[in-house]
């Protein structure tokens, strides 16, 4: 028999990497693909760490399934055990698998629409570099052709362990009183949460659970979500309303009035309520952070949290207690921490229920919307084109960087003049008003994301909208 080379098959895939693990459609997703990226992977992983065993988990779109019994199949025929979590949080794989020392796998999209599928891949010391990912892309090896799946079975521990990560920094009677609205959708931790919220006193109430996948985006929300959480505020008398997206490493928490909160205003208030010394942010992220004065050093990246986490390094050298977020919301812990007098092991990859905890015990002070009300007030906000080809985003940003000022009159801001720009990741063009419009192409998927922000909500809205409207239009 012939044997296939994990670099030809992934190459001719046409899959490739993104912000954070590699993307695609679900057809070109088959058993070898899955195989070579697999192979190659553990192939990298063996030159550096000894291990026996590979932990797999999935999250709940209709094609992960088969995708994780072909990446099974290959570990199998290594010679190594498959521990397989089925469907759980993307941060509660990796938990458990730092916890054994072991690499893992996360079948998993994140917040792509359903047709589209990804593989996220974890060392045994935590999130996969920019520097592995292209060793894994360059891998020579070679593996016969899969034939025949691996049926498999569910151990619990890695969902046992998250939950146990989070109820044991508090007592149980610390969330009584509140509240909770879980949207639940088709969330990858969707049975976690409420036992989760439920043992640390909190009374929950389920919303909207789906057998279909849902492809919430916590960066660019639905005016359908941000209505039903308006309505679930009232109906239900909720302090609190948490859901994150697909694979749950991004939350996505509203507050007292069904308002959700922007990702980075989430981080931010997580991070001073954890006494973080130094935190490494993308450059995307909301400009209060510094201003907010509550940090000793911040450090701006590029967008993904493979950045974020390659900071962590830096940071180390200098301060004791760091962390990372995005203007998704994830939350990365960077550092042993101390929490309410417990410690808190590092987890350097996007968690969704840290913050979310955090800010509720904060709440227990103040409302959420006055935590929020007391930070430097600038607003943040974003959307996206999606099926936007990326070479299309890409020639219109060249164009913007040669004549920035040209741009955005093009964009229709005719009034408005350009202060600087700034080249870290895409365009970021700081104007001198002081708002801001960012564009850059999604790694993830076809899209051109714009983020904006402005000393009002309502400004920053209105340069999304207006930026998008006219690229559409040229």
């Amino acid at each position: 028999m012939s044997l296939l080379l994990s670099s030809k098959v992934i190459k001719d895939s046409g899959i490739q990497f993104g912000t954070s693990g590699a993307r695609g459609l679900v057809e070109k997703f088959t058993a070898n693909v899955c195989a070579a990226f697999t192979h190659a992977f553990i192939s990298c992983m063996q030159t550096e760490f000894n291990f026996k065993q590979v932990a797999i988990a999935i999250d709940n779109r209709p094609s992960s399934p088969a995708m994780a019994q072909a990446c099974a199949k290959v570990v199998q025929q290594l010679g190594l055990e498959v521990i397989y979590y089925g469907v759980v949080p993307t941060p509660a794989l990796a938990y458990a698998s730092m916890q054994d020392n072991i690499p893992c796998i996360m079948v998993t999209g994140s917040h792509i629409p359903f047709d589209r599928n990804g593989l996220k891949f974890y060392r045994p010391d935590g999130e996969i570099s920019k520097e592995d990912e292209q060793a894994i892309l360059n891998a020579a090896a070679e593996f016969e052709s899969i034939a025949d799946l691996l049926e498999l079975t569910i151990n619990n521990k890695a969902a046992v362990q998250y939950i146990v990560r989070y109820i044991s920094l508090f007592d149980s009677q610390v969330l009584i009183g509140k509240r909770i609205g879980i949207y639940e959708h088709s969330s990858a931790g969707r049975d976690l949460y409420v036992p989760m919220f439920e043992a640390l006193g909190a009374e929950v109430i389920s919303l909207e659970r789906s057998d279909e996948f849902v492809p919430i985006d916590t960066e660019a929300v639905s005016d359908a979500d941000k209505q039903k959480a308006k309505l679930w505020s009232k109906e239900y008398n909720l302090d609190f309303i948490f859901s994150t997206d697909g694979d749950g490493d991004r939350p996505l928490v509203a507050d007292e009035n069904g308002d959700w909160l922007r990702g980075d205003i989430l981080g931010l208030l997580c991070a001073d309520a954890m006494n973080i010394e130094a935190l490494a942010v993308p450059v995307s992220c909301n400009t209060a952070i510094e201003s907010y004065d509550r940090f000793s050093h911040v450090t701006r990246t590029k967008i993904g949290s493979p950045y974020v986490i390659a900071e962590f390094t830096e940071l180390s050298k200098k301060y004791q207690s760091i962390a990372g977020f995005e203007a998704n919301g994830g939350f990365l812990l960077g550092s042993d921490v101390s929490v309410n007098g417990k410690e808190i092991k590092s987890l350097p990859t996007r968690d969704a229920v840290l913050p979310a905890l955090m800010l509720l015990v904060a709440a227990k002070e103040k409302p959420i919307y006055e935590l929020v009300d007391d930070l430097p007030q600038r607003f943040t906000h974003s959307d996206r084109i999606q099926n936007f080809a990326t070479e299309k985003s890409i020639a219109i940003l060249s164009e913007a960087k040669n004549a920035p000022q040209e741009f955005i009159t093009k964009l229709g801001f005719d009034d408005y003049s350009v202060e600087c720009i700034n080249l870290t990741d895409g365009l970021r063009i700081i104007l001198v008003n002081g708002d801001v419009i960012h564009l850059r192409p999604s790694g993830n998927a076809p899209e051109l994301r714009c983020y904006a922000e402005s000393g009002q909500l309502e400004q920053a809205q209105y340069i999304v909208t207006k930026s998008l409207e006219n690229i559409q239009s040229f």
